[in-house]
């Protein structure tokens, strides 16, 4: 899409492909040092608590007010709310225009599940126990594939069940670590038996692995992130690309919830007025409405309510209706005042730090209590440097 916007601005856009983790660490480093090399920024959102305090990207609000800067055909109410308030916004002021999202949603095999007379699960108390049903009912088949890998993605696997259940990490209001209350205990006592349902190597899974392990056919369900959706339902990719279905997370007895992560673009503080209004063109161009179609048969993540609801775009994808119910989910949890993503500067050390203890009562070394009276005391150590 981009040489369409050069052609029709004049404005030449140069890339620089980073890695993700060195991607977070050199915007900071390049804000600290105020070399203004950047107009445009990709924020990741478990990095939005980070970027917007120390001043890396500025507040997108008059630039969405300016008619002159912002057509119509832009229309960023079309942005699915459970993205534009969840993910774009830090403390109340627009940051980011999401440009890819995800929720979580369950995939599950509609032949065994027929042949078993199962249905989908509704609850989490149902996904658990058919978990448990499908494990070793046939040669090398398990209940469900997640992610167990030690540290952050045990934790953000962990996360996917955690707030049905009650439990949190961090009180988003005082920033008090919850770390060990009772009800973050029975969630990770509930995501280790969950795991434990799955293939014997799930301690080293991150979402790669799990959804591979789920369409080669090792798995009876899988509970991971609907951006992964294209590989499981690719022929040539998935190997139960025909036999597969999928269903909004499961409700717990705290709520109907789910996931909710995903990338922005916003603009960089250091850049110069006028580079200012050419990467907010850049930014207008990419993510509106009118060229959001475009933007997803050319391989984008749908952020937008008319993607999901198109006809064609909804032909191609079948499962579009059930993400969006999913989103829905996801947005009960921004409706009640959580961020799925805590946003806090120290979150990720916290992650990293909750995930780390919940792979070792995987690994069957301590118990969910103990564990958890360990991690709180760590967690209290890293909320007050």
């Amino acid at each position: 899409m981009v040489d369409e916007f050069t052609a029709l601005t004049g404005i030449r856009v140069r890339w620089d492909i980073i890695e993700e983790g060195y991607l977070r660490q050199k915007l900071l480093l390049e804000h600290e040092a105020k070399t203004g090399v950047y107009d445009v920024l990709l924020i990741d959102a478990f990095n939005m608590a980070e970027y917007a305090p120390s001043g890396v990207a500025i507040d997108l609000k008059p630039f969405l007010e300016n008619q002159e800067l912002t057509p119509q055909w832009f229309d960023y109410q079309d942005l699915l709310p459970a993205y534009r308030e969840g993910i774009g916004t830090y403390q109340g002021i627009i940051y980011g225009i999401p440009v890819a999202g995800e929720t979580r949603y369950v995939g599950f095999r509609k032949d065994l599940f027929e042949k078993y007379g199962q249905k989908p699960p509704e609850t989490m108390e149902e996904m658990l126990n058919l978990a448990k049903f499908f494990k070793g009912k046939e040669k090398d088949l398990f209940g469900i594939a997640m992610r167990g890998q030690k540290g952050i993605h045990f934790g953000s696997g962990w996360m996917t069940v955690m707030y049905q259940l009650g439990g949190q990490f961090l009180d988003q209001k005082t920033w008090e670590p919850l770390v060990n209350d009772p009800k973050t205990v029975a969630s990770l006592e509930y995501y280790v038996d969950l795991l434990r349902q799955g293939p014997p190597d799930i301690g080293v899974y991150t979402h790669e692995e799990a959804v591979s392990a789920f369409t080669s056919g090792k798995t009876a369900m899988w509970f991971d992130s609907t951006a992964l959706t294209p590989w499981i339902i690719d022929p040539t990719k998935s190997q139960i690309a025909d036999k597969v279905g999928f269903v909004p997370p499961p409700q717990g007895p705290a709520g109907a919830y789910g996931a909710l992560a995903g990338w922005n673009v916003g603009l960089s503080s250091d850049s110069p007025e006028k580079k200012k209004e050419a990467g907010w063109a850049f930014i207008v161009w990419m993510t509106s409405k009118w060229k959001a179609k475009d933007y997803v048969k050319l391989g984008g993540t749908p952020v937008r309510q008319s993607v999901y609801q198109d006809e064609e775009l909804v032909q191609a994808n079948w499962t579009f209706p059930i993400q969006l119910a999913s989103l829905e989910r996801a947005y009960n949890l921004v409706k009640d005042g959580i961020s799925w993503i805590p946003p806090h500067p120290k979150y990720m050390k916290v992650l990293e730090v909750v995930g780390s203890y919940g792979s070792d009562v995987l690994a069957g070394l301590i118990s969910a209590k103990e564990a958890l009276d360990k991690a709180q005391v760590d967690v209290e150590k890293i909320m007050m440097e």
